[in-house]
């Protein structure tokens, strides 16, 4: 007993340094990207799917008006948000995420940046992120949004811009969020709804994204 209980504190310690070394590392390369804004969305959203095409809209979009574009790294959505980005004066980052599948980089990526823990990586995303844009996706992308949704709320991280892209996909979302959780239950108030807006074009991301940063004088 006394054995596996030390193997476990040796194990715990390696643990730490891992994580210790993936976040020194992921501030090594990240630390000088720029202001950046991060775009979510499925691994699966297939290049001919109009939320394909409006990903990578955005994210030319957001280079044209100075920002570089931070990803997932993988495929779908995340490679629309890179392609967009690619080739242009600002960065298009990846942060890569080990997986059993869908784990490998997509094609359109200046900084790459491999994470073995999504706890880093969703650092990674808070920390160097001006605004953030989620497309239609899945537990993951969900896992994204209201993380950061909530570390806003609580005042546990500065407020930046958070736009979702698709009425029609999230509108099922936000009617039960307004009627279950707001009117029914009260577990979120009324100002929780100012924390994003939901928007259907890629222009409409952008200009509520430049609209919310000058109104909040949000700071690089």
């Amino acid at each position: 007993m006394k054995k596996r209980f030390n193997n476990k504190k040796a194990e715990d310690a390696w643990q730490v340094l891992r994580i210790q070394g993936e976040f020194t590392k992921g501030f090594d390369q990240l630390s000088e990207i720029g202001p950046c804004i991060s775009i979510f969305g499925s691994a699966r959203t297939h290049p001919l799917n109009p939320y394909y095409e409006q990903a990578v809209k955005l994210s030319d979009l957001c280079t044209k008006h100075g920002y570089g574009v931070i990803s997932g790294g993988g495929p779908g959505i995340m490679e629309a948000a890179n392609l967009g980005a690619y080739e242009t004066e600002m960065p298009s980052v990846g942060l890569k995420i080990q997986l059993p599948f869908e784990a490998k980089e997509n094609d359109y990526i200046d900084n790459l940046v491999d994470c073995r823990y999504f706890f880093t990586r969703k650092v990674f995303f808070l920390k160097y992120s001006q605004a953030f844009a989620a497309f239609p996706g899945g537990f993951g992308t969900l896992d994204e949004l209201f993380e950061t949704l909530t570390l806003i709320q609580t005042g546990h991280m500065r407020k930046v811009p958070v736009v979702l892209v698709g009425k029609d996909y999230w509108e099922g979302l936000m009617d039960w969020i307004k009627k279950t959780m707001f009117e029914t239950e009260g577990n979120v108030s009324e100002d929780d709804f100012k924390l994003f807006k939901v928007v259907d074009s890629a222009e409409e991301a952008m200009e509520y994204i430049l609209e919310s940063m000058v109104m909040d004088d949000v700071n690089f």
